[in-house]
């Protein structure tokens, strides 16, 4: 048994890749199109031709499919084997299955001399990944590494919610400790939590179910129903404050170009830096 399986076994890391697995069926062009729509915009860019596309923690693949689209020459890889399974599979979809021009293969974010055998990279990508390590601040400086001289570093991370972000934690932990045929106990409570209010005020307005319905066009291309459950079991879980991120990556020689936060509710901030640009 793996490293990965057995901290799945004991309820101390959730199945990523087996979520992302139910995600794929969903998948055409359209959430194609608009990933690579919301990495264009987000890095600032026509295309990526002839640039080197890190995807840290790929998860489905989706965006490492998008950067593909957009003509990076992409590394993907995951510590879930599952999640590589996933992204081989819109590769061969969606891309011919080229391996000269993407690659993917099964790594951690902490495992430096991994890291480094990749190489530097123009684009280093790692959207809500970091934060599922264990060692947020270790991994996000050992990712940042693999950014070349001028380099743009892509992440989102949780928000640090102070007691909230502690009671999901316990949240996280009960769905992860219970065998999978009893995990709606704790599932379907945290969706009317995450949904309900959202639902029946735009039932009362006339519109329900719209930001359900809308989700996949406004949250990068993702599954609504997928999002909850990924929330709901992501273990590990840790978060950061803004603040912290821009400290740690400016004394890294990082300059921020671009940041979304949450709002000081729960789900990631996003973030864009440039190394080297003052």
């Amino acid at each position: 048994m793996t490293e990965h399986a057995s901290e799945v076994s004991r309820g101390e890391r959730f199945g990523f890749g087996d979520n992302w697995r139910r995600f794929l069926s969903s998948v055409d062009e359209s959430r194609i199109q608009q990933a690579t729509e919301s990495l264009r915009v987000w890095l600032g860019v026509d295309d990526l031709r002839g640039r080197r596309f890190l995807d840290a923690g790929c998860g489905s693949g989706l965006f490492s499919l998008a950067a593909r689209r957009l003509g990076a020459t992409v590394v993907s890889f995951d510590y879930d084997p599952a999640s590589c399974g996933c992204t081989r599979e819109l590769r061969t979809r969606f891309a011919g299955g080229r391996e000269d021009d993407w690659t993917v293969s099964e790594g951690s974010v902490l495992d430096p001399s991994f890291l480094e055998s990749l190489g530097t990279f123009d684009v280093v990508y790692s959207w809500g990944v970091l934060h599922h390590t264990g060692a947020i601040w270790r991994a996000l400086d050992l990712v940042a590494r693999r950014a070349g001289a001028d380099g743009t570093l892509f992440i989102a991370l949780y928000n640090d919610q102070g007691s909230t972000s502690r009671r999901w934690l316990a949240v996280k932990r009960a769905y992860n400790a219970l065998p999978k045929p009893l995990r709606f106990l704790v599932l379907w409570p945290s969706f009317v939590a995450l949904w309900g209010p959202r639902l029946a005020i735009e039932t009362l307005q006339g519109h329900p179910g719209r930001s359900w319905r809308e989700y996949a066009r406004t949250s990068r291309s993702m599954s609504a129903w997928r999002d909850v459950v990924d929330w709901v079991g992501g273990l590990p879980f840790e978060v950061s404050r803004p603040e912290q991120v821009l400290e740690l990556l400016r004394e890294r020689g990082f300059t921020l170009l671009r940041m979304k936060t949450c709002g000081g509710g729960h789900g990631c901030n996003e973030f864009v830096f440039e190394r080297g640009r003052r």
